[in-house]
This record gives C-alpha cells, structure tokens and sequence, in this order.
C-alpha cells in the first residue's frame, strides 16, 4: 500500500524525516519497503501561464504556445494538447529537464517548422497519473511563475 506523507500529516503532527518515520513504523509491524520522492521527477519543471495559444501553421493537432515562466522573455512552446488555450497556469518543462516517467530530456527542437522551448504537461507525464486526457490546469490565485511544481 502507498501513503503520501503529506496525507499522513493532515492527520497526525509527524516531527520525524521520512526515513526516520520508516524506521519507526517498521519497529511497529508496519514494514516500510521503498520511500518515493515524487519531487525528482519533476526537476526544472516550473509554473507557467499560457499567454497565446495559437494554431501550428503546418498541423491540425498542435497549437504554439507564448509561456511565461516568469523570464525576460516568453517561451515558444508547440503543444500537441487538445485543451491548451490562453490564460491557463500549466507545469512547464524548461531545456534540460529530465521527465523519467516518459524517459525525455527537453532540448530545443523544431516541430513541423516551428521552435519549440520546452513542454507543457500533463500529469501522466510528470508520473502523477497513469493517464491524462490533457495538459494539467492548475487552479490558482496568485502563481509564483518560474517556480517549482
């Protein structure tokens, strides 16, 4: 069975690392196999907000996106997601990360003739789903753009 830790500390005041927590739950009978820290597979991806979504002059099914990410200047981004559309707060892979869960590391590419400067993501994608329809739209007030997922 997986706990999140952060479930179990919506529940019980924990003053222990994660390791610590293991050791004592398996002392107790509740043997601890694995500690997974989901933070790590999404390293370099950050908040983004989609300023301009517009359709990829030589493809139907992709759009090409303006992301701020909270640089100087937008990222070029061409996305093959259905729902990618203006004024959404989406995880954004910046040149270099690395996704394990879909085994890619991002560098600038050309898509059909198009610049492309990272990823938008959905959620299977960074391993928190098996299965996404779409990008991932994140339902926040005031998004610290450039900062981590």
């Amino acid at each position: 069975m997986r706990i999140s830790l952060n479930w179990l500390r919506e529940l019980v005041d924990i003053n222990m690392t994660p390791e610590q927590l293991a050791e004592t739950l398996t002392v107790a009978g509740f043997e601890v196999e694995d500690i997974e820290d989901r933070s790590s597979w999404a390293d370099g991806v950050v908040l983004g907000k989609i300023l301009e979504a517009t359709q990829h002059p030589n493809a139907d099914k992709l759009r090409v996106c303006q992301v701020d990410i909270g640089a100087a200047e937008p990222l070029n981004i061409v996305c093959g997601a259905p729902n990618a559309k203006t004024d959404l707060i989406v995880a954004t892979a910046t040149i270099g990360t690395y996704l394990p869960k879909v085994e890619l590391k991002l560098k600038k590419t050309k898509l059909r003739g198009v610049l492309s400067e990272g990823m938008i993501c959905s959620l299977s994608e960074l391993g928190l789903e098996k299965e996404s329809p779409g990008i991932h739209s994140f339902n926040l007030e005031n998004p610290k753009l450039g900062s981590d997922v």
